[in-house]
Order: structure tokens, then C-alpha cells, then sequence
């Protein structure tokens, strides 16, 4: 092959473009000429050029040595090294892989022969990090930050010419058609290569009639998994870095988006929709045109064809190349995700995206309703979404519950019952599910209280008539009806039907499906998953008109959030940063608007579950006849205060009810310094007590407060946090921390300050579930006591037999305290608390003046209180606690034998902490992987949270309902989470 300065590859010119075969010594000897001295060279993956690694003798990395195929000119390459300083030059905050220089400016850049003929060869900036390739899930984030680059090198070459960019590519997508016309024959399957080549056409299509609108410039052409390097100081995969210019051309400005889309499809557990972070991102540094967003996807369906195609191609005349071979079954992992669903699906999602959507549609008022005879009032609406009062009490979960809802309309006189359009239906949500249900319909399904004929609306053409099946054309619309196949229709194929003509008989009983699509668009299914009903909704339109019903509202509360946050305090923060509207709860699971149920792993406020029938039948009959005041005389509160001093050892027989766990724990270091007379306490460090003054003070969780030690009131005094996993000493060497804080305890009597009180979680919850030593509460106590002190046991969290094995924490520290604070679990969601002290302290609180609380106590959360003991021992929730939490600990542990990243797990019953550290040694919290982890959860149906200082622990507290079927399928998400986001295996 001739080597021409000024010529530029032209693909379909070329037989084959195989990477020129270079071996690392050959390789080695041109760097020397380059750079002057010797360097190791180690060969890179490439698909047509010929890259290696080069090192200095210590190792150290030096540069990239690129050699090119000898198809490409050095026009084409000196094109490349000049878009690449120009991308540095505009996008400092970008790493970029530029052409190395003398110090005279000229580039690092030679001429070398190869088995091909000459070939450019020049040393190009190594940038450290590595490439995002692989199957690791990419979260949004990541996913974000591509799509923000992809729009940054956009901009960066809009205006750039040069001459060496009038090249013809196989990667062009203006090419598409072409390549895989050329090369498809390679693909051996006969069905994948059938499906490549429709694919291609229906998309070419779809994008030709949109070129003459595309914007038109300089592209990279090949932003990529491979070619975006991570930061290297990033935890996680954030990419700040650009590499391989060698596709540099000059073609449609969206393509440079549709690619960087494409490489996406290939990593673990992304599907079409989780791309969509990266549109938004893009648009927003460089907006799309409308004509761009219609013409996105079919041009990443055009680049899937095209790898699956080429990808074929070159491992066909390379067999010996790695990089090619290796990279076949992501090229049609991609090309299966491409077209996972219709173009127009896809195009009206990126329309959303981007805001460009149009209002949904209306459908034109019909000339007659649908069916002969039935009026709207006729017809009974069956809601089934997460709102309905129908979904009560775990309806959504019972076999044939639609079925029973329109029978139940039938029965009482309406002539026919139907639901919604566009509303998600409860009753199509699985409980446990790693992936959203199809739950959003995209028409009415009616169920018939009598004998009616069906109508046409409109007149139109009948495209389809078969048993059990009509499809007629009204102008841009397709009304489409399924009824019984033993229902023949009255019209036939080919016919034309007017405006009130018959079109079947249907007989009560009978069911019957109504959709209204678009003529044009594909066939639509009848539920469709939330993700991607914008799309599928799009085109469709509301058939309830048709029945002389309105149309279903559509208005999203898409702003919510928004909402939120302007009248409600962000100190006041929620989970997620983009979390689900949650409008339901049932046992362990949590329901949003969109028909997803989520596990609940972080709700210890809700022992019973969420929704317990027996609360809401108890808290609906006490509302019916009174709710006060505690300084009225009526039975509950003396019930349920009882009930509770019994659950405690003497001498704790006298009660104060308030409403949560942060009343409680001052109250309670109230009760401990006036009965104690002395103001100072002691409390333990990185715990969290609560919000009022008092226990605010005694907390000082980082994440609750990082400024927390250092602005504490000079009548708090902290000991050292004893966590035998991360505190100073661990495993048998925690046996010290009881003598430390004694000694802090008698050093402060003997300083004339004795501690009025010490308070103390009695199962270290901040630290996710650590019990604390054996004997520690045992020594404090003692010492606390011997200088006139009381002791406060904070059991907001652990109490009511969360531990399993114990019913209150300090139990298992084998000490009584003298005042008790609880709440969470005691109202199952309802604001209940309490402090639970003997008579002798609670009597001294009277010298101090009265206590009061309106609600704390009142008839209503007496009940509830009463209630949730009484369900506590009926449904044995205790001992649930002890089978299945040891059942859940041991999957864990299992786990942990498996993930280096999990460091130990923590915690006795329902009550556990999974410790995230990335050296098991030095135990480096891993609070970043942390958070990425939660965010994956969300996504494969659950919820939890972390917690800890260092937010590097998955606090694991479910309702004490929670099933061994849940338990396993916590433990299978988290199993499935941890090897997506690579976190490999120990062994």
C-alpha cells in the first residue's frame, strides 16, 4: 500500500482493515526513537491501529505509543492531534490525550513501516485511570457525566475544519446503511443477521427523513466505555478523561451522543432507560434540536447494527486480534438493548427527557359512544392504583382481586365497570421484584353488567376483524378492541364502517380491551413498565371519551420535590436524591405511584408492618369516641401504662408518655439530674440521642452534627465510642474501654463535677448494630452510681425485641438502668414515646415543677400502644426476630466470606449493621460505595440506607414482620448489587 501524506481513508475502498501487526519489541524500538531512550512496551487492545503502553524501567508510566493503520494518512492523524489540543485548550478541567511535543513544539510523530506498508506512529499523553469499560454498572451519575463530556467536545468542535477530516469511516453513521449492507454476511446466525438487517432499515429510514435538519460538524465520533477514563483520584467511576481521536470526522453533531449512548447497553443491569440521565445532560450544556431528539435512538440502533456487523467483519480477517474477538458478545448485549423496544417508545422518552414532548394527547369527541345503550353514569371506575381504598389491607397482593372489584360494581347495579387509562395498577405489582412491573396501561379494560352492542365511534376503515379482535382506522388513530375470540365481529377486513354502525354483540360478562393508537405507530401492549410509559403513552391517547367518561387526569406531580422544598425545611432531608413517591406501605413492603413495590429494610418505626389493620381498626374506633388529653380520666392510658411498667424489672414502675424519642431522652436526663441534683452527664461519643436541646446536646454523631464535640455545653462530658470493630480497641482488647470511662467518670467527681447522669445506647446503634462489650454497661453504671449519679438507657431503637434475644437492650449488658427512654417501635408509625423510671426518681420531678404533654398519652395513642403489645406477642414478633434475623445474619456473613468490601456485620435479631471498609486491615471506610450501593438497591426493588459515622454501614432494620422469602431476596439484591458495581470476589 502506497503511503500518501495528503490522502484520507475512504472504508468502502478498503478490502479489510486489520490492525497492523506490531510486537512489543518492534514497538519498543520505535519509542526509543521517539522519546531518545529505551522503554518497555506493552501492547493494548485496538481494533484497526496498534497502541501499547510504555513504561520506564521503574515502571512508571510514560506515554501511549499509537500507531495507526496504514490506511490512515497523516493528514488524517495530524487532524486528530489538532481537534485534540484544541479540546484541552477549551476544556482545561478535561484530561485529554494530546500528542506529545519536542521542546521545538513539533509533535512526537514518525513514519514506521509495518507487514501493511507505512504507518504513522506518534506518542500520545498517558492518562491514569483506565478506561470505563467492563460490565460494571455505571450508576446516573457516571452515566450523567458522559453525556455532560460527549456535550463539552461538542461544543468544543463545532467551528473546527481541517482537511483531514473529509474522510469516509465504517463508525460514520452517515455510512450505516452501507456498512452493514456490506458486512452483515459475517454475522453467521441467520437470525441475528435478519434482525441487524431490519433493524438497520427501519431506523435508516426514520433517520433519512430527518437529515436535512441535523446539524452537521466536526465529531470524536467515538466517546465511548473505552475511550472515557476515570478519574483516578474517584471512588467511584467518574470520568474526567478522553483518549483515541482516531474516528475524527466530520458528520452529524448527534452521533457524537448516539454513540457515547450505545456503550452504555453493554454494562450490567442498564436497560434503555437508565441512558436517559446522560440526554438530559447533554441537552443541558448543548441543547437538542427537535429534529436531533427524533433522530437520537434510531442512530443508536444504527451504531448497534453497525458494531454487531463490523464487530463480525474484523474478527473475520483479524482472528488473531484479542481486543475483537473478546468484544463480540457486548457488541450484541448492545444491539439487543438498542432495540429492546419501538423507535418511537424510545424517541418520545429522549423527547421527555429533553422537555421537548408534546402535551399528551387527547382523543376528538366521538359522533356516538362506544357502547349502545350504556351512559357514563352507567359505569362504574375501578381504581386500582396505589391511592384506592380497594388496595387496602393487602388487596393488591390477593389472586383475582380485579376481578372481584368489577363483580362487586356489577352486583350493585352498574351496567358495565372500568379502569382507568395511564394509571399504574397495584394488583400488577409483584411484592419482591429486582425489576419494575408492567403495571401502566395504555387503554380501558371494561367488564359488561349486560348484554350491549359495541359501536363504532367514528368513521373509519377496518384494518382487522377476526374473532375476538377489530381494528379500525379513524384518521390518525387506530381504535383497536379485544373481547372474547367466541364473539365474532359484524364487520370484516377491508370494509368501511360509519359513524354508530355495529361492530360485535357482546354478552353480559363479557370483558372487552379499548385502546386508541396511533395509526402509524407500533402495536401497543396492554400494561407497560413506569420507566417507559411516557413513551409507550405517547402514543396513545385516552379512550374514556368513548364511553362518555372524562379523560383520566395526567397532570404529574412532577414537581413534588420542588414543592417540598420551598415550604419545608432541607435540613428536613429524605432519602434518595431522586426518590420514589411513596403513597402506601403493607407489612414490609413499600408501594409508589408507579406500581413498584420496594422491601423495606430501614423501617424500625413500624414493628408490626406497615398498615397493620389491627392499629387501624383500634386508632378508627377510638377516633369515633374521643381523643384528649392525658389529664382527663379515662381507661386506655392507665391500661397501657401498666402493661408497660410490667415489661420492665423493678424497681421501673412509673411511666411518662410523650410523643418521640428525642422527648424522651430529655425528659429523661431531666428526671436524672433533678433527682441526682448534680447537671453534669456523660455520654458516649458518635451517638445520636435526638433533636430537642438536651438530647442534642448529648449527641455526637458526625453525620448528625459534624461540629458536634466541639460545640457541646460544658456540662456534657463524652467517653470513648466502644466499638469493638473500628474504635480504638477491638476484639478482646474492648474489654478496656469500660475501665477507660470509669476512670473519665471518677476524674469528673473528683474535679468537683460528678456526673448527675450517663447516658447510653444499650446496643450501639449509630455504629449499625455494634453490641457493646461484655460488662461495659455493668462497670459504667456502677461508677456513675457510686458518685451519686443515675443511668439513662437510651432503648429508642433496640427496645420492644427488635434484638430477638432480648426484649430490651440493656438485658443482654445484664444491668437494670434507672430511667428507661423508648419510642419508635411503641406506636408502629404513631408519635408515641416514653420514659419509664422507679416512683422514687419520678416523684423527685415534682420539685422541679409539673410535666404536661397534650398528645403524649392520649386516648388515641394509648390504644395504639396497647395494640401494638398485644400484636407484638399474638404474631410472635420477638421470636420472628430471632428465626429470621439470624436466618438474614447468616446469608450475610456468607456474603462477607464472598466481598472483600463488606468488613463485618454487626447486630443480633432484626436489628443489623453491614460494615463497608476497602481494606479489611486499615478498615478505610467505603462511604462512597456505600451510597452507590443504596442507589443500586433502589433499583432492584429495595430499600435501605446507611448509617454510621462514616456513612459506611448499611443500617438493617426492617419491620419484625419481615419473612425468610424477603430475608433471602434482601440477601440475593445485595449478592446481585455487589458484583454489578464490581466488587469482585474474595476467593
Amino acid at each position: 500500500m502506497s503511503h500518501d501524506a495528503h490522502r484520507t481513508i475512504d472504508f468502502f475502498a478498503e478490502d479489510a482493515l486489520p490492525a497492523p501487526r506490531v510486537t512489543p519489541a518492534e514497538a519498543a524500538r520505535v519509542a526509543a526513537g521517539l522519546l531518545g531512550f529505551a522503554a518497555r512496551a506493552e501492547a493494548l487492545g485496538s481494533q484497526q491501529d496498534a497502541n501499547f503502553l510504555l513504561r520506564a524501567d521503574d515502571g512508571r508510566p510514560l506515554a501511549i505509543l499509537k500507531i495507526a493503520n496504514p490506511a490512515f494518512g497523516a493528514l488524517e492523524v495530524e487532524a486528530q492531534d489538532t481537534a485534540a489540543d484544541l479540546i484541552a485548550s477549551a476544556h482545561p478541567e478535561l484530561r485529554v490525550a494530546t500528542v506529545l511535543r519536542h521542546p521545538d513544539g513539533s509533535p512526537l510523530r514518525t513514519t514506521v513501516d509495518t507487514e501493511s506498508g507505512p504507518a504513522v506512529a506518534r506518542l500520545l499523553r498517558y492518562l491514569p485511570g483506565g478506561p470505563l469499560s467492563g460490565p460494571r454498572h455505571l450508576p446516573p451519575s457516571t452515566v450523567a457525566a458522559m453525556g455532560t463530556i460527549a456535550a463539552r467536545i461538542s461544543t468544543a468542535l463545532r467551528d473546527y475544519r481541517h482537511p483531514g477530516l473529509d474522510r469516509v469511516l465504517q463508525w460514520d453513521l452517515r455510512h450505516a446503511d452501507r456498512v452493514v449492507a456490506g458486512l452483515a454476511e459475517h454475522i453467521d446466525h441467520p437470525d441475528q443477521r435478519t434482525a441487524v438487517r431490519a433493524a438497520t432499515a427501519e431506523a435508516w429510514a426514520r433517520v433519512q427523513e430527518l437529515a436535512p435538519a441535523l446539524p452537521f460538524q466536526a465529531v470524536h465520533l467515538d466517546l465511548t466505555d473505552d475511550n472515557l477514563i476515570r478519574c483516578p483520584d474517584a471512588r467511584l467511576p467518574q470520568p474526567d478523561g478522553v483518549i483515541d481521536f482516531g474516528d475524527l470526522t466530520t458528520s452529524w453533531a448527534i452521533g457524537e451522543l448516539a454513540v457515547c449512548l450505545s456503550s452504555m447497553l453493554h454494562h450490567d443491569g442498564v436497560e434503555p432507560h437508565h441512558v436517559l440521565p446522560a440526554v438530559r445532560a447533554f441537552h443541558t450544556v448543548r441543547p437538542l434540536s427537535p429534529e436531533e431528539a427524533e433522530a437520537l435512538w434510531p442512530l443508536v440502533v444504527l451504531r448497534a447494527t453497525g458494531l454487531v456487523a463490523s464487530g463480525r467483519h474484523q474478527a473475520a480477517v483479524d482472528a488473531d486480534n484479542a481486543y475483537v474477538t473478546a468484544a463480540l458478545d457486548r457488541e450484541w448485549r448492545i444491539f439487543e438493548q438498542a432495540t429492546r423496544l419501538p423507535l418511537a417508545v424510545m424517541t418520545h422518552l429522549v423527547k421527555a427527557a429533553t422537555g421537548l414532548a408534546e402535551a399528551p394527547r387527547e382523543g376528538d369527541a366521538p359522533a356516538c359512544l362506544l357502547l349502545r345503550g350504556i351512559l357514563a353514569e352507567d359505569i362504574v371506575r375501578c381504581d386500582l392504583s396505589t391511592d384506592a381504598d380497594s388496595m387496602d389491607q393487602g388487596a393488591w397482593l390477593e389472586a383475582g382481586t380485579e376481578e372481584r372489584l368489577a363483580a362487586a360494581a356489577l352486583a350493585g347495579g352498574a351496567a358495565a365497570a372500568a379502569t382507568p387509562y395511564a394509571r399504574a395498577r397495584l394488583t400488577r405489582t409483584p411484592a419482591l421484584s429486582a425489576v419494575s412491573a408492567a403495571t401502566v396501561p395504555t387503554g380501558v379494560d371494561l367488564r359488561l353488567g349486560r348484554a350491549t352492542v359495541v359501536q363504532a365511534p367514528f368513521a373509519g376503515e377496518v384494518r382487522t376483524a377476526a374473532p375476538g379482535r377489530l381494528e379500525i382506522v379513524c384518521g390518525p388513530r387506530v381504535l383497536a378492541l379485544s373481547f372474547p375470540r367466541t364473539v365474532p365481529p359484524l364487520v370484516s377486513s377491508g370494509t368501511s364502517v360509519r359513524a354508530g354502525g355495529e361492530l360485535a354483540r357482546l354478552p353480559s360478562g363479557a370483558s372487552l380491551h379499548v385502546v386508541l393508537r396511533d395509526t402509524a405507530g407500533p402495536a401497543v401492549p396492554p400494561l407497560v413498565r413506569p420507566e417507559y410509559a411516557p413513551g409507550w403513552l405517547a402514543l396513545t391517547a385516552d379512550p374514556a371519551p368513548l364511553l362518555g367518561l372524562p379523560a383520566t387526569d395526567r397532570t404529574h406531580q412532577e414537581d413534588l420535590l420542588d414543592r417540598r422544598d420551598a415550604v419545608f425545611a432541607t435540613v428536613q432531608e429524605h432519602y434518595y436524591a431522586n426518590p420514589p413517591r411513596i403513597e402506601r406501605g403493607w407489612r414490609h413492603h413499600l408501594l409508589s405511584t408507579d406500581g413498584r413495590s420496594y422491601l423495606d429494610i430501614v423501617n424500625n418505626v413500624t414493628p408490626l408492618g406497615h398498615a397493620h389493620p389491627r392499629v387501624e381498626q383500634a386508632v378508627s374506633r377510638q377516633l369515633r369516641k374521643l381523643n384528649t388529653n392525658s389529664r382527663f380520666h379515662y381507661a386506655s392510658v392507665v391500661e397501657f401504662t401498666e402493661r408497660l411498667a410490667a415489661l420492665l424489672p423493678d424497681p421501673l414502675d412509673t411511666v411518662f408518655l410523650v410523643n418521640s424519642g428525642s422527648e424522651a431522652v430529655d425528659l429523661g436526663l431531666r428526671l436524672a439530674i433533678g433527682a441526682s441534683g448534680l447537671h453534669d452527664v456523660v455520654a458516649l461519643r458518635e451517638a445520636y440521642h435526638g433533636w430537642t436541646y438536651a438530647s442534642d446536646a448529648v449527641s455526637t454523631s458526625l453525620q448528625d452534627n459534624p461540629n458536634a464535640l466541639a460545640t457541646r455545653p460544658s456540662w456534657v462530658h463524652t467517653v470513648d465510642s466502644p466499638n469493638s470493630y473500628r474504635g480504638r480497641h477491638r476484639g478482646a482488647d474492648a474489654a478496656r474501654y469500660g475501665p477507660e470511662a470509669v476512670a473519665v467518670i471518677d476524674e469528673l467527681a473528683a474535679a468537683g463535677r460528678p456526673a448527675g447522669a450517663f447516658i447510653g445506647e444499650t446496643f450501639y446503634g449509630n455504629a449499625g448494630g455494634v453490641a457493646l462489650p461484655d460488662g461495659y454497661l455493668a462497670e459504667v453504671y456502677a461508677a456513675v452510681r457510686r458518685h451519686g449519679g443515675l443511668t439513662v438507657a437510651d432503648e429508642v431503637q433496640v427496645g420492644y425485641g427488635r434484638l430477638g434475644h432480648w426484649f430490651w437492650g440493656f438485658e443482654q449488658q445484664q444491668v437494670v438502668p434507672d430511667i428507661v427512654c423508648v419510642a419508635k417501635a411503641m406506636g408502629n408509625g404513631h408519635p408515641l414515646g416514653a420514659v419509664i423510671t422507679s416512683k422514687a426518681v419520678a416523684d423527685r420531678y415534682r420539685e422541679q415543677g409539673y410535666f404536661f404533654s397534650s398528645t403524649g398519652g392520649s386516648p388515641v395513642s394509648s390504644v395504639v400502644g396497647l395494640t401494638v403489645l398485644d400484636t407484638l406477642r399474638d404474631e410472635a414478633l420477638q421470636a420472628n426476630a430471632v428465626s429470621v434475623g439470624g436466618h438474614l445474619k447468616r446469608r450475610l456473613e456468607a456474603l462477607a466470606d464472598r466481598y472483600g468490601i463488606i468488613g463485618a456485620v454487626h447486630g443480633s435479631g432484626l436489628y443489623l449493621g453491614l460494615e463497608l471498609v476497602r481494606d479489611r486491615a486499615t478498615l478505610e471506610p467505603a462511604t462512597e460505595e456505600t451510597a452507590e450501593l443504596c442507589d443500586r438497591m433502589l433499583d432492584l426493588g429495595v430499600v435501605v440506607q446507611p448509617t454510621g459515622d462514616h456513612l459506611n454501614i448499611l443500617k438493617i432494620k426492617p419491620p419484625l414482620c419481615i419473612d425468610t422469602t424477603a430475608a433471602d431476596f434482601f440477601a440475593d439484591m445485595l449478592d446481585l448489587a455487589l458484583a454489578q458495581l464490581g466488587h469482585g470476589h474474595t476467593r
